[in-house]
C-alpha cells in the first residue's frame, strides 16, 4: 500500500485525508492518506520519522512550508522562487518539493476568469499565501498587481523579491479602501474573517467596482464578511474551496500521474464542512 500524509502544527483540522482517501477508493488505488503531527521546532526529528515510514509523498502546511526546504533533495523552479513547499514527491530515495498553492489558486480562478492578462489586481495581505499567489500570477503574465497590507514593509519586501516582471504599487489599507473601484479583481489572502472570527474583515468594500470579481482564500465560513459585503455591492465572489481542491488535485496528479475529478473533491470538502 502506498502511504501519504500531511504534516503541520496544528493538523487535526485538516480535511485533506478525507478528500484524498475518497479519491483513492474511487479510483481503486491501494493507498492511504493520514495526518502526521510535527510540532513547530521539531521538523528535523519529525521528518526522520517520516523517512522511516517510507512514505510515497506528503503535503506540508503551516508552519513548515518554508522550513522544510533544507531537508529536500530538489525543488521545482516555482517553489524555489516562492521559497515555500506544500507538496513533496518521494521517489528513488529523493524528496522533491513543489508548490501547488499558487497554481491551485490560478486554476480555480481561471474557471471564473479564463483570461487574466488584462485584469487590474489588488492582493490583500503579504504573507505566505499572498507570496504564492502573487508570484504565480506574475509568472502567468498578469501585468498589474498591487498589494495592500497592514505592515507595508512586508508588502514592499514581497514586491522586491518577486523574480517575474509585473507592475506593482504598495498601498496602505486606507489607500486601498479609497481606490478599490480601480480594480477588476480583488484577492483576499489573510486569515482575517476565518472562523471563529467571522465578523472581522481586512478592509471595507464600500468603494468596490460592481463589476469586480472578489476572491477570498478562506473557506470556513463559506462566505466571509468581506465576500458578503462585496456581493451586496453587486460584485461576483469566490470562496477558498476551489483553491483548496485544485492544490490538492495538483498534488494528487504529481503522486499518481493523472488529474482527478475536482467536482468529486469539492463535494467531499463540502460534506466535511457540513454544507
Amino acid at each position: 500500500m502506498k502511504k501519504y500524509v500531511v504534516i503541520g502544527d496544528p493538523i487535526k483540522h485538516s480535511m485533506s485525508p478525507a478528500m484524498h482517501n475518497d479519491l483513492f477508493q474511487h479510483y481503486g488505488l491501494d493507498a492511504n492518506y493520514e495526518r502526521y503531527h510535527i510540532k513547530r521546532g521539531m521538523l528535523e526529528q519529525g521528518l526522520m520519522g517520516l523517512r522511516d515510514r517510507n512514505v510515497n509523498g506528503f503535503n506540508v502546511t503551516v508552519p513548515h512550508k518554508t522550513d522544510i526546504i533544507p531537508f529536500l533533495d530538489e525543488l521545482d523552479p516555482l517553489s524555489k522562487a516562492i521559497g515555500a513547499v506544500n507538496t513533496v514527491v518521494c521517489e528513488n530515495g529523493k524528496w522533491i518539493g513543489y508548490n501547488t498553492d499558487g497554481n491551485g489558486y490560478l486554476q480555480a480562478l481561471k474557471k471564473q476568469i479564463p483570461d487574466l492578462s488584462e485584469q487590474k489586481v489588488l492582493i490583500i495581505g503579504a504573507g505566505g499565501a499572498a507570496r504564492g499567489i502573487y508570484f504565480t500570477l506574475a509568472y502567468d503574465g498578469v501585468k498589474w498587481i498591487d498589494i495592500c497590507n497592514r505592515t507595508m514593509e512586508k508588502a514592499i519586501a514581497l514586491k522586491e523579491e518577486c523574480p517575474f516582471a509585473v507592475d506593482t504599487k504598495i498601498l496602505s489599507i486606507h489607500e486601498a479602501e479609497k481606490r478599490l473601484g480601480e480594480y477588476s479583481l480583488v484577492i483576499q489572502t489573510t486569515s482575517i474573517g476565518m472562523s471563529p472570527n467571522i465578523v472581522e474583515s481586512p478592509l471595507e468594500v464600500d468603494n468596490i467596482n460592481k463589476d469586480a470579481f472578489v476572491s477570498d482564500i478562506i473557506y470556513n465560513p463559506l462566505q466571509t464578511k468581506m465576500l458578503t459585503c462585496a456581493k451586496e455591492k453587486g460584485a461576483n465572489i469566490q470562496n477558498g474551496i476551489d483553491m483548496f481542491v485544485f492544490q490538492g488535485a495538483l498534488a494528487f496528479e504529481k503522486w499518481q500521474g493523472f488529474f482527478p475529478d475536482t467536482e468529486r473533491m469539492r463535494a467531499s470538502v463540502l460534506r466535511q464542512l457540513g454544507g
